[in-house]
This record gives structure tokens, C-alpha cells and sequence, in this order.
């Protein structure tokens, strides 16, 4: 389970009805909906909250750090609320599932000092490809 409602009201963030709804959707482990999905599931439990104040919650949920945005193979971005723990994804290339995985070892340790042409690096993502099991066995 995620930790990001306690973590925005660490931060002091408003916690109208609408943006815990939003938060309450996008807590848990390996999260990545759409901002529709998140909609669909914060009406079932607030039917007035409209589809622009989740996208507006879920910005200001990654401005503050607290979410992350991914962007795979061309669909929709999906949100990630696990930002403050260090992990990879593992995206189904068929239906688009996207698992979190912890893999052992630092991966800006993986990169060469002579393939970073300079750069002094921050950060890696690395996403992990294949076949789900659903789909490898309708394959």
C-alpha cells in the first residue's frame, strides 16, 4: 500500500471531499491509471466530482512530487503514487498492464563513466518489456 495520503497531509495540502477522493483512488500498490480511470472510480464514490478537478488534482499531486506521470509506448499517461520509493516498471507490450518491480542494485551504477559523455546523471528509468500472463497464454 502506498503511503500518499498520509504524505500530503504531512505536507499540509487542503483535503477537500474531491482530492481525497482522488487520493484515495490512486492509493495502493502498483497503481498506474489514467486520468479517466481515476474519474470513473472517484464518481462511484463522489458522483458530482467533475473530470477537470481530477485533472487538476492529479497535477498538482506531481508538481508536489507526490505522484508520479509515466508516459508508455504512446497511450495515455498513467499516475504512479509510489514517487518516494525507488522502482522500475515491468509494461505488458499487448494490454498495457504496468507492475512495479524492485530490482536489486543502483542503476546509475549500471552506466559506464564513458557513456555518460559528460552528463552528471540524477536519475534512471528503466522499463522492463514483455508479455504478461494473460496475454503470453492467449499468444
Amino acid at each position: 500500500m502506498s503511503d500518499l495520503l498520509e504524505r500530503l497531509r504531512e505536507r499540509g495540502w487542503r483535503m477537500t471531499a474531491q482530492r481525497r477522493v482522488v487520493a484515495e483512488v490512486l492509493d495502493g500498490e502498483h497503481i498506474h491509471l489514467t486520468a479517466d480511470e481515476v474519474h470513473a472510480r472517484a464518481v462511484d464514490r463522489l458522483p458530482e466530482i467533475s473530470r477537470a478537478t481530477v485533472y487538476n488534482t492529479l497535477g498538482e499531486m506531481v508538481s508536489l512530487g507526490e505522484v508520479t506521470e509515466l508516459a508508455t509506448d504512446h497511450r495515455a499517461k498513467r499516475y504512479d503514487p509510489n514517487a518516494h520509493r525507488p522502482h522500475q516498471h515491468l509494461v505488458c507490450a499487448r494490454c498495457g498492464t504496468i507492475r512495479d518491480v524492485h530490482t536489486s542494485g543502483d542503476p546509475l551504477n549500471q552506466l559506464p563513466a564513458e557513456e555518460r559523455f559528460g552528463f552528471t546523471v540524477s536519475g534512471a528509468e528503466i522499463t522492463y518489456r514483455g508479455l504478461c500472463p494473460d496475454c503470453a497464454a492467449a499468444a
